[in-house]
């Protein structure tokens, strides 16, 4: 096995020191790809918590003061630190999390640019000045930081999506408390270095990794100030009902959709389609979850599906000939088995797939799954799989599958092919998602792209990505000056 030595930090770091805290109790990380303890970590204790957050509001107070340039810079050099440190990071985020060695450094890679991003983004956030009723009035607005936030991020991209608040946090002037999880805590707590030697003030940024009761504590601490979260519709549900009126941005679960019209290039679709599904396992909230194919081209859409098989090889994701790793942790695996009973007991057809691998160190290793004749009520379309699976739905016409795409709860993201660019303007308005790609992947994403659900969906609130970002993570305010004269 070519995999990480144990790493070096398995503690806490609060106020700018690893600790073991003070609970007195640890948890087991489990590698995906071994089923190997690789580290222990401490269980955060409420007294843990207490002093991370006292630490946060007490460095929150003087970096809001600290010019915009001068935070800029900090972040530019986190970016400049990250970079060098992307073969090491990247290998401990394979071990830990059981994605191929080519995503995980991709993840590294835009964990920095990132910070280098959103320093550019900070010093180029304007105010307005708007005309009033009152010729003696002069209105302004400006921006100022919101304060301490809890940031709480799943186990798909630990660094990648850790860095996705911070660096816009700390661009313009917040602190933070972190809680990931457990199992995919040990990249984020070993790229706090990067941090540290990029001069990080102390306090500013604090990791707890834990779990359920852990988080509910953070959000209703009366000392965080806002909420920034990543994770399943459910979740963000209960963090919202215990949270109060704390601002905050939910980026919450997906269901696709592909929506395949007659005028397709039908071999891109299909290669998309796929990408989409096995891409960092289909652990993606915009994965491939349901493709909507018009009926006059499924066959041959199904035809170019099973050529895209053969471009997959699942196995241990240190391996460069490898594209597919174990998911992981057992819930999602256990999903995909409920959702493929589901399709066996449902008649539907299995072309390729369908089951987990054996002969693996861990029992995770899911095969790239295809399944065909997909009814709309059925668990791999209502429910999101978040598993290496492509489950082709027909329509019968670009009306039928707008329709089919828009009875989900979901809105996140969607994918579109179509040559027709009348059609593609008319999904992009009609699809309820927060973004509409056409003729790529459904799994797109870019550093600069305001990424969020839907309005009326169950997919969340505000902007991750870009300048949208570190507006939401400002408090707009208004100034009124009354000139004497």
């Amino acid at each position: 096995m070519n995999s990480t030595p144990i790493p070096p930090r398995q503690q806490l770091y609060i106020d700018g020191q690893y600790t073991d805290g003070t609970s007195g109790t640890s948890a087991d990380v489990i590698s995906p790809v071994t089923g190997e303890r690789i580290a222990t970590l401490p269980v955060p204790s409420t007294a843990d918590l207490d002093r991370a957050v006292a630490a946060a509001r007490t460095a929150q107070r003087e970096w809001r003061n600290v010019g915009v340039w001068q935070r800029a810079a900090l972040c530019h050099r986190i970016g400049d630190e990250l970079e060098k440190r992307v073969d090491e990071l990247a290998r401990l985020q394979t071990l830990e999390q059981g994605k191929p060695l080519a995503e995980s450094i991709a993840d590294i890679k835009e964990a920095a640019q990132l910070f280098h991003l959103h320093a550019e983004d900070a010093v180029r956030l304007h105010g307005e000045t708007f005309p009033s009723n009152d010729t003696h009035k002069r209105m302004f607005t400006f921006y100022k930081p919101v304060g301490t936030w809890a940031i709480i991020t799943p186990w798909n991209f630990p660094l990648l999506m850790m860095a996705e608040f911070v660096a816009p946090g700390l661009a313009t002037g917040n602190a933070h408390v972190l809680k990931p999880p457990t199992h995919t805590s040990l990249t984020v707590l070993a790229a706090l270095e990067a941090f540290e030697a990029a001069g990080l003030p102390k306090g500013l940024v604090n990791v707890l990794p834990g779990e359920g009761d852990f988080g509910s504590k953070l959000v209703s601490h009366p000392g965080i100030d806002a909420i920034g979260f990543i994770g399943s519709s459910a979740t963000g549900e209960r963090i919202n009902a215990i949270s109060g009126l704390k601002r905050s941005i939910m980026e919450l679960s997906g269901n696709g959709p592909v929506i395949v019209l007659e005028d397709a290039d039908l071999k891109r679709a299909a290669q998309a389609a796929a990408d989409g599904a096995y891409f960092c396992a289909g652990q993606v909230c915009c994965a491939t979850e349901r493709v909507l194919v018009h009926e006059n081209v499924h066959d041959a859409f199904i035809e170019e599906l099973l050529k895209t098989v053969k471009g997959v090889t699942l196995g241990n994701p240190f391996d460069p000939a490898v594209n597919l790793g174990p998911l992981n942790n057992e819930g999602v695996a256990a999903k995909m088995d409920r959702h493929m009973a589901d399709a066996r007991a449902r008649g539907f057809d299995i072309l390729a797939g369908g089951s987990r691998r054996s002969g693996f160190q861990t029992n995770l290793y899911y095969e790239f799954t295809i399944v065909d004749g997909v009814s709309e009520d059925s668990l791999l379309s209502v429910e999101e799989s978040f598993g290496p699976v492509v489950p082709v739905i027909t329509g019968k016409s670009d009306d039928d599958l707008l329709r089919i795409a828009n009875a989900d709860a979901l809105g996140l993201q969607s994918a579109v092919f179509t040559n027709d660019i009348s059609k593609a303007f008319r999904f992009i308005e009609e699809i309820e998602t927060g973004q509409v790609v056409v003729n790529d992947s459904n799994g797109f994403w870019d550093v600069n792209m305001p990424f969020g659900g839907a309005g009326g969906k169950n997919t969340g609130w505000g902007r991750i990505g870009g300048k949208h970002t570190l507006i939401d993570m400002s408090d707009l305010r208004t100034g009124v000056i009354h000139l004497n004269n």
